[in-house]
């Protein structure tokens, strides 16, 4: 990925700037000399975006805005271009004093109220992406999903009384995968994915020490878990019988008795990637905002400790925000698998 405009030292000068659509009418120019804060989080589909803003009404002259109005935001810097970041639905509003702000939180209008919906369905010797493809089908969405996954069978799951969007993200958790609904595309991929939503690869960033303000890292024992067991109900036997991924050494048991070998194969997997995905995290705060990022990016770091410079990075979740000390980007990543040569 090329290195914007604005991280170039000449350009170090330029001003934050974003562009805010209310049910389709600009009130940027209103808002900007108002602006207290704006903080937007990105996560990768197990939560939804998320839009905070707190404005200074200390005039009495703004409005509060209806819930289920319609945001759209874009984030960038003068001169640089602004990145589209997506419209968000109006979900809670708060007006407090003295001095009199207006609060207001907007999540992903992506996640649209049918998603929502609570419904009951039974999926029996299907493919995954049979049942995913429905999905997005009755939501009318487009769908753009990992051919390995669609091909996955699934002996027999239920929705019951269940939105179709927590059904999904059980879906994920349970193939160690990410769902994830933006621009009208339903997106289910594995968790390691480095496409973006539009099916176009992300490019590796590298960030050096010098674009950082802070940094955490923390790296749990590599050896904690060996391997993850996983039980199953064999119907011809009427007994409880189990398969391993890794070594039996100091195993992880999950608690869940599944209704196949090839379920329990797919908990215990995925329960493996977790793991190994979690042996080391690394959060770090960009002084200067980078709105070009999303999530799944994959990224490499340089001028740290070398533990921390040599681990393959993926980003999980992003906080930009945009206030009194410019815009800022907050990056959470955990640890990736390398591509083989």
């Amino acid at each position: 990925m090329a290195q914007p405009d604005y991280l170039k030292t000449n350009q170090l000068h330029r001003a934050p700037t974003f562009t805010l659509v209310v049910d389709g009418r600009d009130i940027s120019k209103k808002v900007e000399a108002r602006l207290v804060s704006l903080t937007l989080t990105e996560s990768r589909g197990d939560e939804a975006d998320q839009l905070d803003l707190e404005i200074d009404d200390s005039d009495g002259r703004m409005g509060i805005p209806a819930k289920g109005a319609e945001l759209a935001l874009a984030l960038g810097w003068e001169g640089s271009g602004m990145q589209d970041k997506g419209t968000f639905e109006v979900d809670e509003v708060e007006h407090s004093g003295t001095p009199d702000t207006i609060t207001v939180r907007a999540r992903s209008a992506d996640l649209r109220r049918e998603l929502r919906t609570r419904a009951e369905r039974s999926y029996h010797g299907k493919k995954l992406g049979e049942i995913v493809g429905d999905i997005a089908q009755r939501n009318g969405l487009q769908l753009r999903m990992d051919d390995t996954l669609a091909n996955t069978t699934v002996e027999h799951i239920d929705q019951t009384r269940e939105s179709d969007l927590h059904f999904l993200t059980r879906l994920a958790k349970k193939h160690d995968s990410v769902a994830t609904v933006k621009k009208g595309r339903l997106v289910f991929k594995p968790i390691g994915s480095t496409k973006a939503t539009n099916g176009d690869d992300l490019e590796t960033i590298t960030i050096t020490r010098a674009d950082g303000d802070r940094h955490r890292y923390h790296s749990a024992d590599r050896n904690a878990y060996s391997g993850v067991r996983a039980y199953w109900h064999d119907p011809n036997t009427a007994e409880k019988r189990s398969v391993l991924v890794g070594e039996q050494e100091n195993e992880k048991r999950l608690k869940d008795t599944y209704g196949s070998e090839a379920d329990a194969m797919a908990a215990a997997r995925a329960e493996r990637g977790r793991i190994e995905r979690g042996q080391a995290t690394m959060e770090l705060d960009l002084a200067i905002g980078r709105p070009d990022l999303m999530p799944q990016t994959p990224v490499e770091l340089r001028g740290y400790k070398d533990v921390i410079n040599e681990t393959p990075w993926l980003t999980v979740k992003l906080t930009h925000r945009l206030g009194d000390g410019g815009l800022t980007t907050r990056m959470e990543m955990e640890t990736r698998k390398a591509k083989k040569n």
